[in-house]
């Protein structure tokens, strides 16, 4: 293997980081291979035929020996943030890895670990900043050529502290907040950590060492929250930090407001109270900052919000990160979605079901709540929106860009998906998926989704307020287009002198 393009192992390739620099190690040259205990989440990526997996955890000697064979520079970019006793788990494994990557003739390990305030001994530390400065240290003593490189917020659609930093901006235009909004902090643009996570892979092999790694702003927590309302079109937030909450009681405090799971948003909230600042910039000795330099914070963050706002324009797949292309990203990255999925077996052909969805917005309506949705057509009007507009323009097939009241045809795929956007004033985006599917015995499955993207508190509440009515609005819609398919189903049969078919099934919204 060639010295300028070794083999590179990424370990945590289906996280956050490792999904994003295993493309970046291709585009350089590099062949990669990708460690992880579940290679099937790696699945579905555009450069999954690229690259090598190995099925190992960092845990196991053996399995990690093995997918070591013939590597020349090791990512290590996994850690346990938020399990239990994840500073002992993190130790063990960072142990392990040393001593495999040693055993194996790694020529070069490169960690991410934390930045770190260098006048706070480590031991007085949160448990999250001591154990990253504590695997840090295990591998840089583990004989192989170490880099370690220190970020403080890392800046990017689906990063943990860019989410955190998200979801209490979009969800509180007003909050009471640790005093902790105040410390500062320097952040880092994912492209720039990127980039220099790449060129670790070239670093000389006397390089054992720390480098700190940050843009070229350093900003508060309340800054950057105000700058995230300001770019991503929201009103002024106004943030009154108070002493009271210590940083148990944060951590408390972000998983309550945000959608963070606790166990995670303890541990980052308790980090944050110290201030972590770039103290040397020796990486560019090795690493030369691109024309321009580092990518500053406003501008990090507007790339952050590009793929959000491309993705408001999109309808998020179920399981899908809504606004990151990575769909290993956690659930609560991206942004908030909210669905109302239905689903009911019929006693009728999917072209038959798909006659009664094609149908929609003609004689039957909206098969559902006609006063509901006339009542919400005259809100709208009177909110300076399109309102009611007639239903459909005519008894001819459906096409994309028609009107249906106040929705417009965005996808039609006979005789399997009907979507409709929302054209209606909200504060957020909506639309409404129907969806019928072959199954056994002449029978189908019709599935219905309604999906909105809610834009700030207003679309949060605006959910919560409607959501009680539902349960009557689509579950009616669930049942009649059901009913309307079995019908005309068994009249058909009728007619043509056939057996009646299938009983109407029960009612299964």
């Amino acid at each position: 293997m060639s010295l300028d393009h070794p083999l590179c192992l990424v370990t945590g390739a289906s996280g956050y980081i490792g999904g994003r620099l295993v493309p970046e190690l291709l585009a350089a040259g590099h062949s990669v291979r990708c460690l992880a205990r579940t290679p099937e989440k790696l699945a579905g990526r555009p450069w999954i035929d690229q690259v090598e997996t190995a099925r190992a955890d960092v845990n196991d000697p053996g399995l990690l020996a093995e997918a070591m064979r013939g590597v020349e520079v090791a990512y290590y970019l996994v850690h346990s943030i938020g399990g239990k006793d994840f500073v002992a788990t993190d130790r063990h494994a960072a142990r392990m890895f040393a001593e495999q990557a040693r055993a194996a003739g790694v020529r070069r390990i490169v960690y991410l670990g934390g930045l770190t305030p260098r006048d706070i001994p480590e031991d007085e530390l949160s448990p999250h900043l001591r154990s990253r400065a504590e695997v840090g240290r295990l591998l840089l003593d583990s004989g192989v050529p170490t880099a370690v490189l220190r970020a403080a917020v890392v800046i990017g659609s689906g990063s943990a502290s860019f989410e955190m930093l998200r979801q209490l901006t979009e969800r509180l235009p007003a909050m009471v907040t640790p005093r902790w909004v105040r410390t500062r902090v320097q952040p880092i643009a994912v492209r720039d950590v990127l980039r220099l996570l790449v060129a670790c892979a070239s670093l000389p092999p006397d390089v054992n060492r720390t480098f700190d790694i940050g843009g070229p702003d350093v900003v508060t927590y309340e800054h950057m929250m105000r700058c995230y309302a300001q770019q991503a079109g929201l009103r002024r937030r106004r943030i009154v930090p108070v002493p009271v909450l210590t940083p148990r009681l944060s951590g408390l405090w972000v998983g309550l407001v945000t959608p963070i799971p606790g166990k995670l948003a303890r541990p980052l909230a308790e980090s944050l109270r110290y201030e972590v600042v770039v103290r040397e910039h020796d990486i560019e000795r090795y690493a030369p900052d691109p024309p321009g330099g580092p990518l500053g914070f406003e501008t990090a963050l507007h790339l952050a919000l590009r793929a959000s706002r491309e993705a408001e324009e999109n309808v998020p797949e179920d399981g899908a990160s809504p606004s990151d292309p990575l769909s290993a990203d956690p659930d609560w990255a991206g942004g908030s979605y909210y669905a109302d999925r239905r689903e009911r077996p019929v006693a009728a052909s999917q072209e038959a079901v798909w006659k009664a969805v094609a149908a929609i917005g003609g004689e039957h309506g909206m098969y559902s709540a006609p006063l509901a949705w006339a009542a919400r057509g005259w809100i709208d009007l009177l909110l300076g929106g399109p309102g009611v507009r007639g239903g459909r323009r005519g008894p001819g097939p459906l096409n994309v860009g028609d009107r249906l009241d106040f929705w417009r045809v965005e996808e039609i795929a006979p005789p399997r998906l009907l979507r409709l956007r929302a054209e209606m004033r909200l504060p957020g985006r909506a639309w409404l998926e129907l969806a019928v599917d072959p199954a056994p015995g002449d029978r189908s499955l019709y599935r219905q989704r309604a999906v909105f993207r809610p834009r700030g508190l207003s679309g949060h509440l605006y959910w919560w307020a409607v959501s009680p009515f539902h349960a009557v609005v689509f579950r009616g819609m669930v049942r009649n287009i059901a009913a309307t398919a079995e019908t005309q189903e068994r009249a058909a049969r009728a007619a043509a002198g056939r057996p009646g078919g299938a009983e109407p099934t029960a009612d299964a919204a």
